[in-house]
């Protein structure tokens, strides 16, 4: 809101009229009434008596401390492209402008504006309008050091691309090395800037890494909502979701261990002793087979450290246990087939 309309909305509030606030501050009627209609404000020696008259405060008054809603955001964003289509970019980019200057600690907002003007820049053809690339630019920089990390690393990532399209590759590398390890998109801005190097190895290596990790991440999560529809009875839903835990692991040549997961935590939920034991059969046997990474053209270019640890005998330390700890696996304490296959 406005001074003029903080001024009105808290002057009935308090049951004041106009002619009230003028006899009480010592002015004419007219004069507040020009205030409430932002025809003109109010002397600033006036102001310390206007607020305490309201009964606020002056941050309050003056709206320092005020910020607008995302929905507001949004609304504006709306708003401020369709003038640009109806009136011209200069119109929209002067109201952007005031937009700014009335909330100048919004980086919401300057986000928000600087996205949407770029957006109407490229879609109704000013691209080659350098004088606003400039100023849309600087607004990425004022919130690139902003208080909200996530806000800020948007604008960062945004910064990157632009040194990037100008082949400022230090420029774009030293804002990659600033960016915090669990920024959102860092390794992918990494990777893009390795391929504007024409450094494809090291982009290859990063994107594959990248890819093992979403796979697995994915894989974490088909496992979730196994066992939240088997939780919930729905047995058919929470077979399928291990089906496609199976069929992830094979079209993304993960180790074939990896296939058998799914279902072991299905049986084990299930209690069903036969389908666990030949399960872990399986997964014995794949842990006598070391997994080769590189084998696949989706990996190829990761590099992997020796490791001489049995795979198996840690596995089966856990999963002792796990049987010995674990009550999903109390049914496996005493049954012999398990005993004779750790044996």
């Amino acid at each position: 809101m406005k001074i003029n309309e903080i001024i009105k909305k808290k002057r009935m509030e308090q049951n004041l009229t106009q002619e009230n606030i003028a006899e009480y501050l010592g002015v004419s009627t007219p004069a507040v009434n020009k205030w409430e209609k932002g025809n003109s404000y109010p002397d600033i020696t006036l102001l310390p008596a206007l607020a305490r008259l309201l009964k606020t405060d002056l941050n309050t008054l003056l709206s320092f401390e005020e910020d607008l809603t995302d929905n507001e955001i949004g609304n504006f964003a709306n708003e401020l492209v369709a003038i640009i289509q109806k009136e011209g970019f200069e119109t929209g980019y002067q109201l952007a402008m005031k937009k700014i200057q009335e909330y100048p600690n919004s980086n919401m907002l300057i986000y928000t504006v600087a996205l949407s003007l770029e957006g109407a820049m490229s879609i109704f053809g000013y691209e080659e309008d350098v004088k606003y690339s400039v100023q849309i630019e600087k607004m990425y920089e004022r919130i690139a050091n902003g208080e909200d990390s996530t806000i800020r690393n948007h604008a960062v990532s945004m910064l990157i691309s632009k040194h990037m399209e100008r082949s400022e590759y230090d420029k774009a590398q030293k804002l990659i090395d600033d960016l915090p390890e669990n920024s959102f998109d860092k390794q992918q801005l990494q990777a893009n800037l390795y391929i504007k190097e024409k450094n494809y190895h090291q982009a290859l290596e990063l994107l594959e890494k990248k890819l093992v990790e979403e796979v697995n991440e994915i894989q974490t999560i088909l496992l979730k909502l196994m066992e939240i529809h088997f939780k919930e009875n729905k047995i058919k839903e929470a077979e399928y979701f291990a089906e496609v835990s199976e069929k992830t692991a094979k079209l993304y040549d993960l180790w074939r261990y990896n296939s058998y997961v799914a279902y072991f935590q299905l049986a084990v939920f299930k209690k069903d002793a036969t389908g666990c034991i030949e399960l872990l059969k399986s997964m014995l046997t794949e842990m006598s087979n070391k997994w080769n990474i590189n084998s696949s053209p989706l990996y190829r270019h990761i590099k992997v450290k020796e490791d001489d640890s049995s795979m198996k005998e840690l596995f089966l330390q856990s999963l002792i246990n796990e049987v010995n700890q674990n009550k999903e696996l109390a049914f496996l304490k005493d049954n012999l087939e398990l005993l004779e296959l750790i044996k």
